[in-house]
């Protein structure tokens, strides 16, 4: 078993809404491994990365795919970070993998800077909401089969394209 569809990109891409539009199109379930690490630990993700640091969630989150990634048949999202793991970035090899693009501004603007988002939070958080996408950028598409920029786009429009540029057979 594995996910038809996996479904990444930087905070605010829309991985979440976009994915659950998409289990609904395909008539699928749809899996999100943030919520995986959730609720096997009991604690938000802000309290994980504050208390325990970044290196313990990545930890954790490398758990969660590798077992969405086994488990599960329908829509898996994966957090904007999970791809800074080889080890996840190995695994979604031969998986039909869509990277959900945002450019900054929308990316800053969909996100409210929130505080859940605790890579956002500090001084400048549109340089480092820039900083992030630089770095991740290039391991997105390392690991993605179809892109699809967001910025102008509506959910329902995103999953349009998605699904007009997917083919089963190429993940």
């Amino acid at each position: 078993m594995s996910p038809r569809l996996v479904v990444l990109g930087p905070p605010g891409a829309g991985k979440t809404t976009v994915g659950q539009l998409l289990a609904e199109r395909l008539g699928v379930s749809f899996r999100d491994t943030d919520e995986d690490v959730v609720t096997a630990t009991g604690r938000a993700i802000s309290d994980i990365f504050t208390t325990d640091g970044e290196p313990a969630f990545r930890a954790l989150e490398e758990d969660a795919v590798a077992a969405g990634l086994a488990e599960h048949d329908g829509v898996l999202a994966l957090g904007g970070g999970a791809v800074l793991s080889a080890a996840t970035r190995e695994r979604l090899a031969g998986h039909a993998v869509v990277f959900l693009n945002v450019g900054t501004a929308e990316g800053v603007r969909r996100t409210g800077l929130s505080t859940a988002r605790p890579l956002l939070a500090g001084v400048n958080p549109r340089s480092t909401f820039k900083a992030l996408l630089d770095a991740r950028l290039p391991l997105y598409r390392e690991v993605a089969t179809v892109e699809v920029v967001t910025d102008d786009l509506e959910p329902e429009q995103v999953v349009d394209a998605v699904l007009a540029r997917w083919r089963p057979s190429a993940g």
